[in-house]
């Protein structure tokens, strides 16, 4: 049979072998470019928006 040197030998080849197959995962994300117009009118709702509130919460901040 084997000793158990030569069982140990056996092993530490196989998880050599079993390290160099690991599958490599790439991700690639191609880059996205957005572009956005903010309008006045939408910078006025917010911010009534955020005055309502203030007042509501008067300790929110």
């Amino acid at each position: 049979m084997f000793s158990k040197r030569d069982l140990i030998g056996v092993c530490g080849v196989i998880a050599l072998t079993a390290a160099a197959c690991t599958p490599t995962v790439r991700l690639e994300v191609a880059p996205i470019q957005i572009y956005a117009k903010l309008d006045a009118d939408v910078r006025i709702r917010l911010d009534r928006e955020l005055q309502d509130l203030l007042v509501e919460n008067p300790n929110l901040f």
